[in-house]
């Protein structure tokens, strides 16, 4: 029986990615019956809002969906489509690995970290207007502890079901010593029901500080939501950039998979974006469903054509300008040559 994931391929460079990823994850065998929806700054002029309610309506059906990137812009127009697409669906816990690849040129080698981050409040509920035009502007920044709780209680959760030795918090409350204070006492509960974890806390500056000079001393990192969208870009950047990030945003019941990385409008339709961040939050998809052996599949496939380095595209050659980089489609090509020897 077939699986039905609600496929949004985004905008920019969203639809040639998700199209890669297709294919990769059809070359599987798993089968899936996609139900397309189309979102983002395309839709725009059609529909009046970047995120129709049918789009919605889908992923109520489905419970599941396979997202390409798509457009924010900065400083005026409509606001970010995943964040309203996140709390419109309450999937608050996003998961976005950060793990070394062979052949992926980085700072250190065997990174293997994953951050964890409330996606539902912190500054990012929107709420925010101008005190004096054009002079001051303010923004209300929420923390409760029913976010708090259930993100901590993912975290560890998260390390106890894949044999991770520790889960950090990471906060602010030496300065914002009311919310970031709240997140961080809950944190402490809810660690003191885990023994078998370890568990520190961290400063966020601190954090950062530490991730550049020793990540191998971390392991499962949760905090709310503004610092995770900055920490999870810092430790992308450790193994080789936003083209190796994949992510899940995931709820009770519910979960949409997507590439950490914007659209990157400027490359639409010319088939030289890197697809390895889509095609592995495709193996998080398999993995969600239960597809583990396919997921292996496609996970060893990946890593034995960047190991390979013959068939990748320009970002993971070892010059950008390398004539022998190959296509975004080119490259998944190569990918699913790799599953079926």
């Amino acid at each position: 029986m077939a699986y039905r994931v609600t496929l949004i391929p985004g905008d920019g460079t969203g639809p040639e990615l998700i199209e890669a990823t297709r294919r990769v994850l059809e070359a599987t065998g798993v089968p899936f019956e996609w139900d397309v929806q189309e979102a983002g700054a395309d839709v725009m002029e059609r529909y009046g809002t970047p995120l129709p309610e049918h789009v919605l309506d889908s992923l109520r059906r489905t419970r599941v969906g396979l997202k390409g990137p798509i457009t924010t812009p900065v400083g005026t127009g409509f606001r970010s489509v995943n964040v309203a697409l996140r709390q419109a669906l309450d999937l608050y816990a996003n998961v976005r690995p950060a793990r070394s690849f062979k052949g992926v040129q980085g700072p250190f080698q065997d990174i293997d970290l994953v951050v964890i981050r409330e996606n539902t409040e912190c500054l990012y509920v929107g709420i925010e207007h101008e005190v004096i035009p054009d002079v001051a502007a303010e923004a209300i920044r929420i923390i409760t502890r029913h976010a708090s709780e259930r993100i901590v209680r993912f975290a560890f959760e998260y390390a106890r079901a894949n044999g991770r030795r520790k889960v950090t918090a990471v906060h602010k409350a030496n300065i914002l010593k009311t919310t970031d204070g709240l997140f961080l006492k809950v944190a402490y509960e809810v660690a003191s029901q885990y023994p078998d974890i370890a568990f520190d806390d961290r400063i966020i500056d601190n954090m950062c500080m530490q991730l550049v000079q020793h990540p191998h001393e971390y392991d499962v990192l949760v905090m709310p939501n503004l610092y995770g969208d900055i920490v999870s870009d810092l430790c992308s950047g450790l193994v080789g950039g936003l083209g190796m990030a994949p992510g899940a945003n995931i709820g009770e019941d519910m979960a949409v998979f997507e590439p950490v990385h914007g659209s990157a409008p400027k490359y639409a339709g010319q088939n030289r974006v890197n697809p390895t961040a889509t095609i592995l939050s495709g193996v998080m998809m398999l993995r969600y469903l239960g597809e583990h052996d396919a997921a292996d599949r496609v996970q060893r496939a990946v890593e034995r054509v960047i190991a390979e380095g013959r068939y990748v595209t320009a970002d993971l050659k070892p010059s950008r300008d390398d004539p022998t980089a190959v296509g975004t489609q080119e490259m998944a090509d190569a990918i699913i040559r790799a599953m079926n020897e």
